[in-house]
C-alpha cells in the first residue's frame, strides 16, 4: 500500500496543476467533447458557455457565505475550546489521522459546510500538537470525511426531492428521507464508511523510517500580519460600547434563532438559505459581540477566493453539458445496459464521471436528474434508489474533485498536488463501499 500511495503522490506532484488551471482544462475538454461527440458548432457552445458563466452566481454566494460563516462558527471560542480539549487527548500520529477523519466525517454528515471547515481546523491543531504527523495526509484525511455529506442531513439531492414543489415533482413525486438517507441500507453504509475510512487513512501514514512532512511550525508560530483595526473608538465612547455590546448580539441572535424555530413549527423544510441563516446567527451568539464576529469573519473570507474565481467556470461547463446534450449521451450509454436492479449502480458510475464537469450537487441533479428519473420510470427501477445513487456518485467523486478541496487548501496552505495522491486511494475504497451498497440495495 505504501508503494501505491507513493506512486499516486508522485504522479500528482509531477502532473497535477493548480485547481484554477484544472478548471480551465475541463472547460476546454468539455468544448472539445461537445464538438466531437455532439457535433455542436463552436459558436453555439461558446454562446452557451458565456450565457451560463454566471448561472451559479447565487449558488456561489451561498457557498461563499456558508464557508466564511462556517469558519466563524468552527473557530468561535466555545467551539475552539471543545476542539482543543479533543485534540489534547491525542498523542500518536495514527490516532491523529483517525480523529481528523472522524471530525471531518461527522461534521460533514451534520452539515457539509461546517464539516469542510471544522475538519481542516482540527487537522491543523493535531498537526501542531502531535509530533511525527504527516501533514499532507492528515489534511487529506480530514477532507475525505466530506464524502459523508452525501449520506447526511445536508445531502442536497435527497433533501431537495423530499421537499414539496421541487423541480422534478411532476416526474417523480416527493420522496421522503426515510426512503433515501434514512433507509436501513444507507444508514448501514454511513456506519461502514465512518468506521473503515479512518482506519484506511491511518494505514496510509508513513511507517517508522519513512519520510514524513510535518507542518511548518515556524510558519504557524510566526506573527500574522496585523488585521485591520475595526474598532478604533476610544473606550467609553458610545461607538465602542455598541461595537462591543453583548446585548445587541444576544438580542439579534435570539431573533434569528426564533425565526428558525418558527420556520420548522410552520412546516418549513431545510434548504441552503436556512442553513446559512442558522450558521450566521448561531455564530453571532457564540462570538458574543458584533465586533468580534466581524473580525473573525474577516479571517474566514480568505478561504473563499478560489470559489469566487472558479465557480463561474464550472457554471460555464455545466451550461455546455446541458445545451450540447453531453449528459444525456453519457448517461444513455450506461442505461442501455441497465436493468431495474442495476440502473442505480449505473447511475452511480455515470454520476461519478459527470461530477468532474458539474461538481455542484444541486446543479448536477438539474442536469442528470431528469434523464435518470425518466429512465427509472421507463424500465421500472426505484426512483428513490436511483436518486440516492446519483447523490453518492457525486459525493464519491468529490474526493478527487478540486472544486471542493479549495477550502482545505486555503486552511492548510498546501497545494492540490500535496494531498491528491492520498485522496485518490481513499476514492478507490469509497467507490467499493458505495458500489456494494447500491447493488445490495437494488
Amino acid at each position: 500500500m505504501q508503494r501505491v500511495t507513493a506512486f499516486f503522490t508522485e504522479l500528482m506532484r509531477r502532473y497535477l496543476p493548480d485547481p484554477f488551471v484544472f478548471a480551465i482544462g475541463l472547460t476546454l475538454l468539455t468544448m472539445v467533447l461537445a464538438v466531437a461527440v455532439q457535433g455542436q458548432a463552436i459558436t453555439a457552445l461558446t454562446t452557451s458557455w458565456g450565457k451560463g458563466f454566471w448561472a451559479l452566481l447565487a449558488f456561489t454566494t451561498q457557498m461563499a457565505v456558508i464557508l466564511a460563516m462556517g469558519y466563524v462558527l468552527a473557530t468561535a471560542p466555545l467551539t475552539d475550546r471543545l476542539l482543543d480539549r479533543l485534540v489534547s487527548q491525542v498523542n500518536s500520529p495514527r490516532t491523529a489521522i483517525i480523529v481528523a477523519t472522524l471530525v471531518g466525517g461527522v461534521g460533514s454528515w451534520l452539515n457539509w459546510g461546517f464539516g469542510l471547515v471544522v475538519g481542516g481546523i482540527v487537522a491543523r491543531k493535531l498537526a501542531l500538537r502531535v509530533k511525527g504527523v504527516h501533514y499532507p495526509l492528515i489534511i487529506a484525511s480530514a477532507y475525505s470525511g466530506f464524502t459523508l455529506y452525501g449520506l447526511g442531513l445536508s445531502a442536497s439531492i435527497p433533501v431537495l426531492i423530499s421537499t414539496k414543489g421541487h423541480p422534478l415533482e411532476a416526474q417523480m413525486g416527493v420522496i421522503p428521507l426515510s426512503e433515501t438517507i434514512f433507509s436501513p441500507t444507507m444508514l448501514i453504509t454511513s456506519l461502514v464508511t465512518i468506521v473503515t475510512l479512518p482506519l484506511l487513512n491511518a494505514w496510509l501514514h508513513p511507517k517508522a523510517g519513512q519520510p514524513v512532512k510535518e507542518i511548518d511550525r515556524s510558519l504557524e508560530a510566526a506573527p500574522k500580519a496585523a488585521a485591520p483595526v475595526l474598532d478604533t473608538e476610544e473606550h467609553g465612547t458610545l461607538a465602542h460600547r455598541l461595537n462591543n455590546s453583548r446585548l445587541l448580539s444576544y438580542v439579534i441572535g435570539a431573533i434569528g434563532m426564533g425565526y428558525v424555530a418558527l420556520h420548522f413549527v410552520q412546516g418549513g423544510s431545510i434548504d441552503l438559505n436556512l442553513i446559512n441563516f442558522f450558521i450566521l446567527f448561531l455564530g453571532i451568539l457564540l462570538l458574543g459581540t458584533p465586533i468580534r464576529y466581524v473580525e473573525k469573519l474577516n479571517e474566514g473570507i480568505r478561504t473563499i477566493s478560489g470559489i469566487i474565481l472558479q465557480y463561474p467556470f464550472y457554471a460555464g461547463i455545466m451550461a455546455i453539458m446541458a445545451s450540447s446534450g453531453l449528459v444525456e449521451t453519457f448517461s444513455a450509454a450506461f442505461v442501455k445496459v441497465a436493468t431495474p436492479a442495476t440502473l442505480p449502480f449505473w447511475g452511480l458510475i455515470s454520476s461519478f464521471f459527470i461530477n468532474f464537469f458539474a461538481p455542484s450537487g444541486g446543479g448536477h441533479w438539474v442536469i442528470q436528474g431528469p434523464f435518470m428519473i425518466e429512465a427509472a420510470k421507463t424500465i421500472g427501477a426505484s426512483v428513490g434508489h436511483t436518486s440516492v445513487a446519483v447523490m453518492l456518485g457525486n459525493a464519491w467523486n468529490d474526493l478527487v474533485q478540486p472544486f471542493w478541496i479549495l477550502p482545505a487548501l486555503a486552511l492548510s496552505r498546501l497545494k492540490l498536488k500535496d494531498i491528491m495522491g492520498y485522496t485518490v486511494i481513499m476514492m478507490f475504497w469509497i467507490g467499493i463501499v458505495y458500489s456494494v451498497a447500491i447493488l445490495a440495495w437494488g
